[in-house]
């Protein structure tokens, strides 16, 4: 078994989703998800793509993304809006709460751990 593993979209079936609907604030967001990884203990990567809309979100996992296109504004509750643009790369840590808007539908590699 090999200890590597190209995050290779052309393998993986793509999850599609939505916000649920009491956390939708505006637009029709709609998520593509390609899951490359998933280890044990609770460990995900992967690439995320959604289209333009906002929505609120609430963080009980630890996230480290790169914005790989598009335009996107994370902004904490009580907190100054983050632009990420291509190239911006962000921790979320457990506890954030805040939204999510996508101003052009935006691409981003991650990794995840609950």
């Amino acid at each position: 078994m090999s200890t590597t593993r190209r995050f290779d979209l052309s393998a993986v079936v793509p999850e599609e989703g939505a916000p649920a609907p009491d956390r939708l604030i505006s637009g029709n967001p709609r998520f593509t998800t390609w899951n490359v990884e998933e280890a044990e203990g609770g460990l995900y990567a992967g690439v995320w793509q959604a289209t333009p809309g906002a929505w609120r979100i609430v963080y009980e996992e630890w996230e480290y993304f790169h914005i790989l296109e598009g335009h996107s504004i994370l902004t904490e509750d009580g907190g100054a809006p983050i632009h990420l643009r291509a190239g911006d790369s962000l921790v979320v840590r457990p506890g954030f709460k805040g939204t999510w808007e996508v101003v052009e539908t935006t691409r981003k590699d991650y990794v995840i751990r609950l």
